[in-house]
């Protein structure tokens, strides 16, 4: 049985010692590091982090010989127990990469992990050696002191480890022990609430799911209270948080952790057991296309708004603000016009992961449009007396219930059984740049989107403060600015002969002149300075607002209560 020892008791280098242990089982030893991790679809490329990578065998070192980036092969000269010995640079702090310091220790498995040919399937045990006074929390069975053991690789790579002089919390969720984990801050303790809500949070989700428990049978949940940071990855029985301190201050602080909480803790149904075909088994080298990420990102940002209002700690008005909130940045973002969402599902890992000012207005996150659909597609079939969330239990049933990957042709098989109708139209909403029909799902409900304009007229870009004045952070494709000949990078300096030395210069120079007027424009590129004409739009839609459809009286109230309690027909 492999053995990993990870050592941490140097954290303020950020180093982490491994050494692996086995007996091998061919003289022709091949290995590899993962290039990325399942829940985050990028390859990360992790052995840029790797140092010092040396082979031990009976008191020589054999030469090893690199095959790939992140793969290596050795002729070993016999079947004696070896040890391979390296060391990890864990600067980063994410919640899909590893992060050393004084006071805590995070590590992503997938980046410190060798995959060893021929033991995938066997079972690893994993040793932590940790700085005094420091605990681990590893959701894995203890085999004692220190020690966890994995029924196979794959479970190893889907555990996080989180230590350091932390508080925790233990509750129970049908029985099912839970354990809370914070780093930077104690909710619990601040909040005498917080876990009797995340209970709540969890038996909406089972009861969402059509079952009594949850599907593991042990949960660790970890935050990292950070300064501004977000963010989420699940696992079979945890998951990691990150979520900034300046947001939980805010009135929709509590709101919005809860949320990432639930969408979280639903994967452990959705995605990681009712997983797309393509991802079983794991591929943990290449890039695979998965069509179907719409539905695992997308149905489950859709339910994590929902969800802390079917568990009964929100109200109707606040879930119907922060759709509105999803709306807005749906329908105010040009680049649904270009990618359809099944592309955008495909391309995750070129795009969606690697977006940067560039990608504003000619992409469409597939959480972002999944979200839409999942809302459209809910409504649609309660107006036909079925729901969302019985496509989602027939899904488990069939599929993630007995371990069975689903692909489109299922998705659309479970859509179409719900409606027959579904058989053509979810296609073609998947591959259409058009809208689904929002207005018409909404009306169902009472339910309308209302424009609130705004005030200056528009250029079609996004401002940044730098220190030499406003800078282009974002340009939309068909921007007046664009047609002014700027990009983005490009520094401001005057409008109409006033200077611009800030963003709020530039939204008052705007508000005081008329749109579709011909104004000059100083600005700067590569050192240096440009004159052109910029031309204003008129003043564009700033955001969308969910209000009552009129007309609309108790029989639409009615359904919309339903509906966003999550109540099944």
């Amino acid at each position: 049985m492999p053995l990993l020892t990870l050592r941490l008791t140097e954290p303020h280098r950020q180093l982490v010692r491994a050494k692996l242990q086995l007996t091998p089982r061919s003289r022709l030893l091949r290995f590899s590091l993962p290039q990325w991790t399942p829940g985050s679809y990028l390859i990360r490329h992790y052995v840029r982090r790797l140092e010092s990578l040396v082979l031990h065998q009976s008191g020589q070192t054999p030469t090893l010989q690199r095959t790939g980036v992140a793969s290596w092969e050795c002729q070993l000269p016999t079947l004696d127990p070896l040890e391979v010995r390296y060391q990890i640079l864990a600067p980063e702090l994410s919640v899909r990469t590893c992060h050393l310091s004084v006071d805590h220790g995070f590590l992503v498995l997938a980046a410190l992990a060798l995959a060893m040919e021929g033991e995938r399937w066997s079972a690893h045990r994993l040793r932590l050696e940790l700085p005094d006074g420091w605990e681990a929390f590893v959701p894995l069975p203890r085999v004692g002191e220190h020690q966890w053991e994995a029924c196979d690789f794959d479970q190893l790579i889907d555990t996080p480890v989180e230590a350091g002089p932390h508080p925790s919390h233990l509750f129970h969720v049908a029985e099912v022990p839970h354990r809370w984990v914070e780093w930077g801050g104690d909710l619990p303790a601040e909040d005498p609430h917080w876990l009797e809500d995340l209970n709540r949070i969890a038996l909406a989700c089972c009861r969402l799911m059509g079952v009594t428990r949850p599907a593991a049978d042990h949960y660790l949940m970890v935050l990292h209270r950070t300064e501004n940071g977000y963010g989420g990855l699940e696992h079979d029985s945890s998951c990691v948080l990150q979520f900034g301190r300046r947001a939980l201050c805010q009135p929709d602080g509590r709101r919005k952790l809860l949320q990432l909480v639930a969408h979280e803790y639903l994967h452990q149904w959705n995605v990681r057991r009712l997983r797309p075909a393509e991802l079983i088994p794991y591929d943990y080298e290449t890039a695979v296309v998965v069509p179907t990420l719409w539905f695992a990102e997308g149905l489950t940002s859709y339910l994590d708004l929902l969800l802390p209002h079917s568990a009964g700690i929100t109200r109707e008005e606040e879930v119907l603000e922060d759709l509105s909130t999803d709306l807005s940045r749906y329908l105010l973002n040009s680049g649904r016009h270009i990618q359809s969402l099944r592309a955008s599902s495909q391309e995750a890992w070129v795009k969606l992961y690697l977006a940067d000012d560039h990608s504003w207005g000619t992409q469409i996150s597939y959480y972002l449009k999944g979200a839409v659909l999942a809302l459209v597609l809910d409504l649609h079939l309660r107006a036909r007396g079925t729901a969302l969330p019985e496509v989602l239990r027939s899904l488990w049933r069939n599929q993630g219930g007995i371990g069975r990957g689903y692909s489109e042709a299922d998705l659309l098989s479970a859509f179409s059984a719900a409606d027959p109708s579904l058989a053509s139209l979810l296609p073609e909403w998947l591959s259409s740049t058009q809208d689904p029909p929002l207005e018409q799902a909404l009306a169902w409900v009472g339910l309308r989107l209302e424009a609130e304009s705004a005030t200056i007229p528009s250029a079609g870009w996004q401002l940044e403060d730098c220190t030499g004045g406003p800078r282009v952070k974002r340009l939309e494709r068909e921007a007046p600015a664009r047609s002014a000949g700027l990009s983005v990078g490009d520094e401001l300096l005057a409008l109409d002969g006033r200077r611009l030395r800030s963003v709020e210069d530039v939204e008052r120079e705007l508000a005081r002149l008329a749109p579709l007027q011909s104004r000059e424009l100083l600005w700067v590129r590569d050192g240096l300075v440009r004159r052109s004409s910029l031309v204003p739009a008129a003043p564009g839609i700033s955001r969308w607002r969910l209000v009552n459809r009129d007309g609309s009286g108790s029989l639409e109230a009615g359904r919309r209560a339903a509906w966003l309690q999550l109540t099944v027909p």
